[in-house]
């Protein structure tokens, strides 16, 4: 399952391939974008020029939509399936706004949107994949994980005292996580997609690569325009100076769990 950057495509997933390839400009190839062991986001441009006007992206946008909202009709109905959609990306990416659009024509009930923030007391007191289990969507539905699974493998990288919360046995301190223990939470993700794909579950894994100056703009936007003020977070600008740092584990994780 490769991320689009990555895309997973089997031969189960020819169909849904060929509503999102509907949306593809004539300078886009998806195969540029898919994610594989060698993935180097520095290596791979944050913008990309269509070569069309605004309008007919949007037309573009519509008739996907349009497949989209069908397709799920008849997953509905055939009830074998379901789609998770993982949106992956830093702050201010536009992971609610892609949602926002690319859904607008689905039925309401065939479609359930999961948006992961700090885990709550309830949840520590499981596994770090347990809340994302009972996420799921069902047989005949998507899901569309808004943050996803790898922020354990991200964020937790990059505040290492977070796993404290997590009462991991053997963890007491934050000089007690070596690099084996993040190969084996890399396999327990591995596994956990491994074990989805087997299951019926087609995981489609998107990351929205952003430049750092187009974040700077955005989070000033947040700032100077009323209706975006409730946005806007101090901590924001604090994760913005850990740049590289959350490059450095992103680029890590496609790497580790394109598969």
């Amino acid at each position: 399952m490769r991320p689009v950057i990555g895309t997973p495509f089997t031969n189960r997933q020819k169909l849904v391939y060929l509503v999102l390839n509907s949306f593809i400009m004539k300078k886009i190839r998806i195969k540029d974008f898919l994610a594989s062991k060698k993935t180097r986001l520095d290596d791979i441009p944050t913008e990309i020029d269509l070569g069309v006007k605004d309008n007919e992206v949007e037309w573009n946008m519509i008739q996907v939509r349009e497949k989209l909202g069908e397709l799920q009709n008849t997953m509905y109905a055939h009830g074998k399936y379901a789609v998770l959609v993982c949106l992956q990306g830093i702050d201010t990416a536009g992971k609610d706004s892609m949602i926002r659009e690319i859904f607008k024509d689905f039925n309401t009930t065939g479609i359930k949107t999961y948006s992961f923030k700090k885990p709550t007391e309830w949840e520590r007191k499981h596994d770090y994949l347990w809340r994302h289990f009972i996420a799921l969507p069902k047989r005949g539905t998507f899901g569309i994980f808004n943050r996803t699974h790898y922020e354990n493998v991200i964020v937790s990288r990059v505040h290492p005292q977070i796993l404290l919360n997590e009462f991991l046995p053997h963890i007491n301190d934050v000089n007690d996580i070596d690099e084996a223990f993040w190969d084996q939470r890399y396999r327990q993700i591995n596994d956990f997609e491994r074990y989805l794909h087997e299951n019926g579950i087609i995981i489609f894994k998107f990351f929205l690569h952003l430049s750092k100056e187009e974040q700077r703009k955005r989070l000033l936007r947040r700032l100077y325009k009323r209706h975006k003020n409730w946005k806007f977070s101090s901590s924001d600008i604090a994760e913005r100076e850990k740049w590289v740092e959350y490059r450095k584990y992103y680029n890590l994780a496609i790497q580790r769990t394109h598969k």
